[in-house]
């Protein structure tokens, strides 16, 4: 077996540690979301039966109707009602996508399954090889190759989840913007701006709503990505918090969305989590330039090595 065979699955051993990192990251999150799935959708039923009880013939119905605040209640429990279906649709949203991904790195692994033996066998054969050689500088170019493949293979694995990372900043910057414009409306709409302003605020929320939850797909996956990667344990505290994104983002929000003083909330939200993607980007970053040295001085040390040694 060649030597471009052995280095191939090396990586695939690689590749399989870390498919079942992120597989077991994956599997908590599912967990955790489905136990989540089943709180929200009582919540959200519970919501709705509160609305459905002040829409029928209830006592607190006519209550409510004696002492003049129909109106103001039903409207209340509406919007709470509509709040608890968001993030029960969100939620059930991310449980999809975690299915989704779930099953990809159970394909991968699945093919992935025999390298490990492979690898022992062609590992077996080099070295074998090495041996037969007699020369103490065979040893060392095998060992300095192990090293730069095992550098390159931590390279991917940056790569991969500073990818994830820009992927959700870029997601960030769109919810920015977004809010940014329904800001703009809302504060049209408090100078008298009418029906066009309050329908344009809306609209924009609207697609603020739909932009979060596909940003909490995309933390997410980050997380996941940054399983297989060594970082600070107050950093992970902060990759720990981005699974939580989107209650931070709906909790209180929609029962008053008119009022322009929460979509300022809003913004400052996403603003943090903003500053908490790229400070977990510049580590990832710093630890890949210190790969690309490491890599850089192996080879040297290595090309000095074959230059130096007669056979």
């Amino acid at each position: 077996m060649n030597d471009s065979t052995l280095k191939e699955l090396w990586q695939q051993v690689a590749e399989k540690k870390s498919c079942e990192a992120k597989q077991k990251e994956l599997t908590a999150q599912r967990d955790t979301l489905a136990d989540r799935l089943k709180m929200l959708e009582k919540s959200k039923l519970a919501e709705q039966a509160d609305v459905d009880r002040l829409e029928g013939h209830s006592l607190a119905a006519f209550f409510y109707q004696v002492i003049g605040k129909m109106d103001e209640k039903l409207d209340k429990e509406r919007q709470e009602a509509y709040a608890a279906r968001v993030k029960y649709d969100a939620a059930l949203h991310d449980l999809s996508s975690v299915d989704a991904d779930l099953a990809q790195i159970q394909n991968r692994l699945a093919r992935l399954s025999d390298c490990e033996r492979q690898y022992q066998a062609a590992l077996s054969e080099k070295i074998k090889s090495i041996k037969a050689s007699a020369h103490p500088a065979a040893q060392q170019v095998a060992e300095s190759e192990s090293r730069i493949a095992a550098l390159k293979v931590q390279k991917r694995e940056l790569l991969e989840a500073i990818n994830a990372g820009k992927t959700a900043l870029h997601t960030v910057n769109e919810v920015l913007e977004t809010l940014d414009n329904a800001e703009g409306w809302s504060t049209w709409d408090v100078m008298g701006g009418g029906l066009m302003a309050d329908l344009a605020k809306y609209e924009e929320l609207d697609d603020a709503q739909e932009q979060i939850e596909q940003l909490q797909v995309e933390l997410r996956r980050f997380k996941t990505e940054l399983s297989d990667v060594e970082i600070t344990a107050d950093l992970q505290v902060t990759v720990d918090s981005f699974l939580k994104f989107a209650d931070f983002f709906f909790d209180g929000l929609f029962a008053d969305w008119a009022v322009l003083d929460h979509i300022n909330q809003a913004q400052s939200r996403v603003e943090n989590t903003k500053g908490q993607i790229k400070r977990v980007l510049a580590l990832l970053k710093k630890m890949r330039e210190d790969i690309d040295v490491q890599i850089a001085d192996e080879k040297e040390k290595q090309e000095q090595l074959a230059v130096e040694t007669e056979l």
